[in-house]
């Protein structure tokens, strides 16, 4: 039988496979041997065993997959951020939405605990960038119907800075959903790892992952944008990037680049750009293996 993976926890996938409970299960040792490892969202092929459990057999083609959060199969990326503590470095909302943009996932942005601190101006820029971003409280329920309606009939994976509130917002749309939630260091300015597995809840007629929290100090665990695809994951790139004088641009410094007239002109903002820059560095000095296990992922 065919099912998804909604858990994976201590060596066991828990396999949806509508037969009205989880089934837990190990993976057959081919897929350790074929180097594949299932992921919470995959669809696998499964067998059952006279205990009740059961087998993964094979995974099925995936349409993504990310290792941080290491999910599989995810319509869209809710990058939840803060302008309270912690405050979210907005190159890591612009990072994790490049990654979002490679694989094939749209990024939604949401920007928790308005009810202590407004995100007008970063509101204003992310919407101007062509992204769907919303303001929200999980504390006083201000914007919920509006993420809510978002995340209906989609498989979405929450992930932002630890202490933002992603569980708290989960908890917030579905009371009694019970989710742990952590406090606020306030020596160090952020949040307590709570959720320490990847789990997809159904969740307002849709399902979502609650991941754990990535911060600044993890964040060179993420992913890379190769660097020749990463101008076409910042959208609002897409209406310069063939105009350019020179084929190939890298649209950093180079002279008769439309990206960069765009920038002085006020038709890209300059700390999205910025954040492409810094990404691009990054990406011309990741080293080779990384680079070629990340092209094994996109395929």
């Amino acid at each position: 039988m065919t099912g998804r993976i909604i858990k994976a926890l201590s060596g066991f996938y828990y396999v949806d496979a509508g037969t009205g409970r989880d089934i837990p299960c190990r993976g057959r040792g081919k897929l350790r041997h074929q180097r594949i490892t299932p992921l919470v969202g995959d669809w696998v092929d499964i067998t059952l065993t006279e205990e009740g459990t059961g087998m993964v057999d094979a995974v099925c083609p995936r349409k993504n997959q990310f290792q941080r959060p290491a999910v599989a199969n995810i319509d869209q990326m809710v990058i939840v951020c803060s302008e309270a503590v912690p405050v979210t470095d907005p190159f890591l909302i612009d990072r994790m939405a490049a990654i979002a943009e490679w694989k094939g996932c749209e990024p939604l942005i949401v920007f928790n605990k308005c009810d202590l601190k407004q995100a007008d101006e970063l509101m204003g820029l992310y919407r101007s960038a062509g992204f769907t971003a919303l303001q929200v409280s999980a504390e006083t329920g201000e914007g919920l119907d509006e993420l809510t309606a978002a995340i209906t009939e989609k498989v979405s994976a929450f992930t932002g800075n630890s202490g933002v509130g992603k569980s708290s917002l989960l908890n917030a749309i579905q009371p009694g959903f019970g989710l742990e939630v952590g406090g606020v260091s306030e020596k160090l300015g952020r949040g307590r790892h709570t959720t320490r597995h990847v789990e997809l809840f159904s969740v307002a007629g849709g399902l979502v992952a609650d991941t754990p929290g990535f911060s600044s100090f993890d964040a060179d665990q993420m992913e890379a944008v190769p660097k020749e695809k990463l101008a076409a994951a910042f959208r609002e790139f897409a209406p310069y990037l063939d105009v350019c004088r020179f084929q190939g641009c890298a649209h950093v410094k180079e002279r008769g680049c439309a990206v960069r007239a765009a920038v002085e002109a006020g038709r890209i903002f300059p700390s999205r750009h910025n954040s492409y820059v810094r990404l691009y560095e990054q990406a011309k000095e990741f080293p080779d293996w990384k680079l070629a296990k990340n092209k094994k992922l996109e395929q």
